[in-house]
C-alpha cells in the first residue's frame, strides 16, 4: 500500500491546508502524519515559552482531529534541525513511505534543512507547497523582475493579483477509507519550557481560531481602521499567533474577510486589516528574497555604522517596564504578563529602545521573540527594522516618536496605562503621561522610577549617531 506523510510544521490545521491536502487526495493511500519538535533549535530561536505552550495546546488538538479523519500523528522531538533530518528518514524507513508532503518555511535555517533532506532521502518523493502566503513569494514583483523595496507599490501589485483571482482555499481532507481511529488517550507533552496562555484571548485550537476569525470579520473588521490604535480598546483581531502557528491560513482570512466585508478589496470597509496581512505577505516575500535578514543584517547597509550604547542596565529597565515613561512601560508589562503587546505600543516601545536608549535594535528583536505568543521572524524582523530606519520602507532616521505625545494620542485618559502600572492608580486623568510632573507639584512621593533619560537630549544623540553612520558609509 502507497504510503504518505503529512510533516507538519507551523500549519497545524486541517482546513485550507495545501500539503495535507495534497496527501489526502488518493483516497486509497495510508496517510500519516508527523511533528518534530527541536527545543534546542527553538532556545537557538528564541521561542517563547507562552507559544511552546500555545503550540502544544494545538498539537493536541490536531492530533484529536486528525485522528478523526483516520490519520495517526506520529510525535518525535529531535535537538535541532540537523538531527530532525534524521529522523524522517528514520520515520519514512519504518513506515515504508513513498511520497512526503510538507508547506514550505521561509526563514534561512528551515530552507536549508529542507534542501538537505531532498537530498537526503532517497526513493521518497517530496512535495512542497506555498501555504503560509496568500501569494508565492516571487510572484508580486517589478517590472523588472526585482523585489518590491517600499510596501505601497508592493501591496498595490499584490492588489492587482487579487482582483485578477483570489487564491482558492482548500478543503479539509474526508475521513479515510480505514475509517476514524481511537482518539489519542496520552497528551503530548514538549520538553520546552512552557508559560501558560489566555485562551480568553487566544485561541486554543483550530475551531476557536475559525470562530474568532468569523466574529472579527463580522463585527470588528469594518471598524478596525478607527479603533486599531488604541491599546485601551479591544479593537484588534488577536489571530496574529494563529497566523504565526498555521490554526489558520491568510487565505482563509481573506475569504472569509471578503464574505463579510465585500468591499475591503477596493478600499471599502475592511480594507485596513486586509492591509495588515498583505503587510505580513511583504516581510514573508522580503525575507525569501533577501535572507540575510535571517541572520540579524540589516536592509540598509550603511546602519550598521552606527555606534549603540551598550548599557545593560538600560536594557533591563526597558524589559522590564521601569524607563519612567508611562506608555512605554505598561506596554512592556503587558507583553511581560500575557505574551502579546497591541501593534501601536511595539512601534513606540521598538521606538525608545533605539532612538531614546540608542540600544541595538537587534537586542529588541530577540527580547521580542522571547517573550511574544505570536513571534514570528519576518513580521518580527521587519517591525523592528521599520522602527530603527534600518529596513526596507523604514521610518526616516530622523522621524522619531515622542513617547509622552504617544501616550497622550493614543491612550488620551491613561487608561491602558493605569491596567499595567498599577503604581500611578492615583495619578489624575492625563497627568499619567507625566507623573513626576504631577507628584512634584502636589508633594506625593510615587513608586515608579524617573525617567532613564531625557527625551529632547536623546533624539539629539541619536540624530547624531545615525548622521555620523550615514556620512561614513559615503565616505
Amino acid at each position: 500500500m502507497t504510503t504518505h506523510l503529512v510533516w507538519f510544521r507551523a500549519d497545524l490545521r486541517l482546513h485550507d491546508n495545501f500539503a495535507l491536502a495534497a496527501a489526502c487526495r488518493d483516497r486509497h493511500a495510508r496517510v500519516l502524519a508527523l511533528f518534530i519538535a527541536t527545543p534546542e533549535q527553538w532556545r537557538t530561536h528564541n521561542l517563547a515559552p507562552r507559544q511552546a505552550a500555545l503550540l502544544t495546546s494545538q498539537l493536541n488538538a490536531l492530533r484529536q482531529t486528525l485522528a478523526q479523519k483516520g490519520i495517526a500523528l506520529i510525535y518525535k522531538e529531535a535537538a535541532d534541525f540537523t538531527a530532525s533530518l534524521e529522523t524522517i528518514k528514520q520515520v519514512c524507513e519504518q513506515e515504508q513511505v513513498s511520497d512526503l508532503f510538507y508547506n514550505y518555511q521561509y526563514e534561512l535555517n528551515e530552507r536549508q534543512r529542507d534542501a538537505a533532506l531532498e537530498k537526503a532521502l532517497s526513493g521518497v518523493i517530496c512535495q512542497g507547497f506555498d501555504d503560509s502566503v496568500m501569494l508565492p513569494p516571487g510572484s508580486v514583483m517589478t517590472g523588472n523582475q526585482q523585489m518590491y523595496k517600499v510596501f505601497t507599490p508592493f501591496k498595490n501589485a499584490f492588489l492587482r493579483r487579487l482582483m485578477d483571482g483570489l487564491p482558492e482555499c482548500v478543503a479539509a481532507p474526508k475521513v479515510r477509507e480505514s475509517g476514524a481511529l481511537e482518539p489519542p488517550a496520552t497528551p503530548i507533552t514538549i520538553n520546552y519550557p512552557q508559560e501558560a496562555f489566555d485562551p480568553d484571548l487566544f485561541a486554543p485550537d483550530e475551531a476557536s481560531a475559525l470562530e474568532r476569525l468569523r466574529e472579527f470579520c463580522r463585527s470588528g473588521a469594518a471598524e478596525y481602521a478607527q479603533r486599531r490604535d488604541y491599546p485601551a480598546i479591544d479593537g484588534t483581531s488577536r489571530l496574529s499567533a494563529c497566523l504565526t502557528l498555521g490554526m489558520l491560513s491568510p487565505r482563509q482570512c481573506l475569504h472569509r474577510l471578503l464574505a463579510e466585508q465585500p468591499d475591503a478589496l477596493a478600499g471599502g470597509a475592511g480594507a485596513v486589516w486586509l492591509n495588515e496581512l498583505i503587510w505580513r505577505e511583504f516581510y514573508r516575500h522580503l525575507m525569501t528574497w533577501n535572507p540575510q535578514l535571517c541572520r540579524y543584517r540589516p536592509f540598509i547597509r550603511w546602519t550598521d555604522n552606527v555606534k549603540w550604547q551598550h548599557d545593560d542596565a538600560l536594557l533591563e529597565a526597558w524589559q522590564q517596564g521601569k524607563t519612567g515613561y508611562p506608555i512605554v512601560d505598561a506596554a512592556m508589562r503587558q507583553m511581560n504578563a500575557t505574551g502579546w503587546m497591541h501593534n501601536r505600543l511595539r512601534m513606540i516601545a521598538a521606538s525608545f529602545l533605539v532612538k531614546d536608549l540608542l540600544i541595538d535594535w537587534r537586542s529588541g528583536e530577540r527580547y521580542f521573540m522571547s517573550q511574544l505568543i505570536d513571534g514570528d521572524l519576518a513580521a518580527n524582523n521587519g517591525g523592528w527594522q521599520w522602527a530603527a530606519s534600518t529596513g526596507t520602507d523604514a521610518a526616516p532616521y530622523f522621524r522619531i516618536f515622542n513617547p509622552t505625545t504617544q501616550g497622550e494620542k493614543f491612550d488620551r485618559d491613561g487608561e491602558f496605562i493605569r491596567t499595567w502600572l498599577p503604581e500611578l492608580k492615583a495619578v489624575p486623568g492625563k497627568a499619567v503621561h507625566t507623573p513626576w510632573e504631577w507628584a512634584e507639584k502636589n508633594g506625593v512621593t510615587l513608586d515608579y522610577p524617573r525617567p532613564v533619560v531625557d527625551h529632547k537630549q536623546a533624539r539629539k544623540t541619536t540624530l547624531a549617531a545615525y548622521e555620523a553612520a550615514r556620512k561614513g558609509e559615503s565616505a
